[in-house]
């Protein structure tokens, strides 16, 4: 009984937890979503009673396909080792592939420009958010108008100068924060439904069929800002890992989703009584009294949800970091009990200054709503398709059953992406080439990295005969242990010759370690190394990371005196190679191409730093590489 009630607990605290940072972006659509359906600059749908409840239809239905019925019930259930997002997907859907067949290739591609078309959304979440919010004032009074830009770009400077301060010393309140505010949006709501109860017809989805059948053109328009009621959705999948699948499930369907219907719902009551409204039908919501308050929360919710976008864009860089997408970048954490709590000064700086841009080009809520939706439902039309690949190669169903299983989903999201395809001259490339630029350089660096090591292998020296002469002596040995990093455990690493070339002498005891990044995302410690002796003298070392594990060679060779394998931090020498690459015409790559790896090879982060290794004990080797 205890035990129960101890499980009970735990799932309300993690459904609680989860209000704060799962639901921050989808749980302030609200602030926009109705607005710029019934209010856009170009093509907005006509106040009247048939409208009104076919656009409300079309909220409820899409919340209940996309959201409920897609993420929360179907698209929770592919999780890798109970992590989510589209990199972990991509890494399951890839399991049961035959390497370099063009399916993978396919997969591949497919998922890497969903991760891209999500920074394209991640750099837009924030600016419409507090935008939007900020907005609020002018409703009060248009006094403030002037200042709307100002105190916007003041709030979201603020966010990111506190990211490397981490969010350890706030999380706490993100929970009750997010409780108070669909409180106030669900109530607020539903007063303005007890004056207009005839919207609750709305849940009957012939309203939204009718409006569509009746109005063919304004409803295929329309999509484009209907969709803006489930941005955010990809959210409940990615952060599975963090609050598990239930916790979610418990948070959305008992709360979220009852308090967001609620405000829209009563937005659409308001401007049944009083089409004026629709300049801003949330915050006309409340009484004049409640407005600065409620601009006040709507702040400070709409910075949980920028912080859940950051937040997000940091762990997908690091999973991109070490599946070997990306090259590496400064990662500093933020907690000391939360691993997941990260900081990249890089990423972080980068959004900043384009989210800046984005403010300031386009100036107001509405105008960024024309830029948002379409890396939305990119995403959600990718993640649909890896769903089927799992579901076909993992869940073991026939591409038949896979696919009638998801074709709603697909139609769903497909009517939403073509109705955002007309937002592009508006604004909707942004994302696209946000995302576009993202995915050049992620398969830039994929591409590059995959030359570089052919040229190396091609240069390489096969190990064991190298360590046969080694041991028939001829070469001075001197005390200490020397561990080389490589690629290629089969192959002399090019440091150890440049070190032999120069030293003429080897440590008496040789360690050649290899990481290995698993398509799991978490790895034991009884799984972490692989010792294999190669004689008295060499050692192969093979240590194991998952892509959500944080790489750290001193504390995996802590672990080698399980395996028979003595190091004294204090008696090792670490060698690293460091090669300089010389970009030329008629390689396997593109000039251009090879110019930019070239310039990312140049400024990655440092491999002493990114593997933990301790500085003093570091000596890197250069080469040059002609790619």
């Amino acid at each position: 009984m205890i035990e129960k009630q101890n499980a009970k607990a735990r799932v309300a605290t993690l459904a609680l937890a989860a209000l704060g940072v799962v639901y921050g972006d989808i749980g302030t659509s609200p602030l926009y979503a109705v607005k710029e359906v019934f209010g856009a600059a170009q093509h907005p749908v006509p106040i009247s009673p048939a409208n009104v409840l076919g656009i409300l239809s079309l909220f409820f239905w899409s919340l209940m396909v996309v959201v409920t019925m897609k993420y929360v019930l179907f698209i929770m259930r592919a999780n890798n080792k109970g992590e989510g997002g589209i990199m972990a997907l991509l890494t399951l859907a890839l399991q049961k592939g035959t390497p370099g067949s063009r399916q993978q290739k396919l997969l591949v591609t497919l998922g890497l420009f969903g991760a891209a078309l999500f920074y394209g959304d991640g750099v837009i979440t924030p600016a419409i958010s507090v935008l939007s919010a900020v907005e609020g004032l002018e409703v009060i009074t248009p006094a403030f108008k002037p200042w709307i830009l100002p105190i916007t770009l003041a709030v979201i400077a603020v966010l990111f100068v506190f990211q490397r301060r981490g969010t350890a010393s706030v999380g706490a309140l993100f929970g009750p924060v997010m409780v108070l505010w669909f409180s106030v949006i669900g109530v607020a709501g539903a007063a303005a439904i007890a004056g207009h109860p005839q919207v609750l017809a709305a849940v009957n989805p012939l309203h939204a069929a009718d409006f569509l059948w009746q109005n063919p053109v304004t409803g295929f328009f329309a999509l484009g800002a209907v969709v803006l009621c489930i941005t955010g959705g990809e959210a409940l999948y990615a952060d599975m890992g963090h609050f598990g699948a239930r916790p979610i499930r418990l948070a959305w369907l008992g709360y979220v989703m009852p308090a967001l219907l609620l405000n829209y719902f009563g937005q659409g009551a308001l401007l049944l009584g009083d089409p004026a409204s629709i300049d801003n039908p949330f915050f006309l919501l409340v009484p004049e009294w409640a407005r600065y308050p409620l601009v006040i929360l709507a702040t400070v919710a709409t910075v949980i949800a920028s912080q859940a976008v950051i937040s997000g864009a940091f762990s997908m860089t690091k999973q991109a970091i070490q599946l070997g997408y990306t090259p590496r970048l400064e990662i500093q954490h933020t907690s000391e009990h939360e691993i997941g709590q990260i900081y990249l000064p890089a990423i972080n700086w980068l959004l900043f200054f384009t989210i800046v841009l984005l403010v300031v080009q386009f100036g107001s809520s509405s105008g960024l709503a024309a830029a948002y939706g379409i890396a939305v439902t990119g995403t959600m039309l990718i993640t649909n398709v890896l769903a089927v690949a799992v579901a076909v190669r993992l869940w073991g169903w026939s591409p038949i059953r896979a696919i009638f299983g998801a074709l709603l989903f697909f139609c769903v999201d497909l009517a939403f992406f073509l109705a955002n395809l007309v937002k592009i001259p508006e604004g909707g490339w942004f994302p696209l080439a946000f995302g576009a630029l993202v995915f050049v350089l992620m398969t830039t660096w994929k591409r590059g990295r995959e030359l570089l090591e052919s040229r190396l292998a091609s240069d390489a020296v096969d190990l064991k005969p190298f360590v046969a002469s080694v041991a028939g002596g001829g070469i001075e040995r001197v005390p200490g242990t020397a561990v080389f990093l490589t690629h290629d455990p089969e192959s002399v690493p090019h440091a150890l010759l440049h070190s032999l070339k120069h030293y003429k002498a080897l440590h008496e005891q040789v360690v050649f370690l290899s990481v290995k990044v698993l398509d799991v995302p978490y790895v034991g410690e009884d799984e972490r190394i692989e010792l294999r002796r190669l004689n008295a003298d060499f050692s192969q070392l093979s240590v194991r990371y998952g892509f959500m594990d944080e790489p750290d060679i001193p504390a995996a060779l802590a672990l080698c005196p399980r395996v028979g394998l003595e190091v004294d931090m204090m008696d090792t020498t670490f060698f690293i190679g460091r090669e300089t690459l010389i970009p030329t015409l008629g390689s396997g790559m593109v000039y251009w191409r090879a110019v930019v790896f070239a310039g990312m090879f140049r400024n990655a982060g440092s491999a002493t730093a990114y593997f933990k290794l301790p500085s003093n004990r570091v000596v890197e080797l250069g080469s040059q590489v002609v790619l």
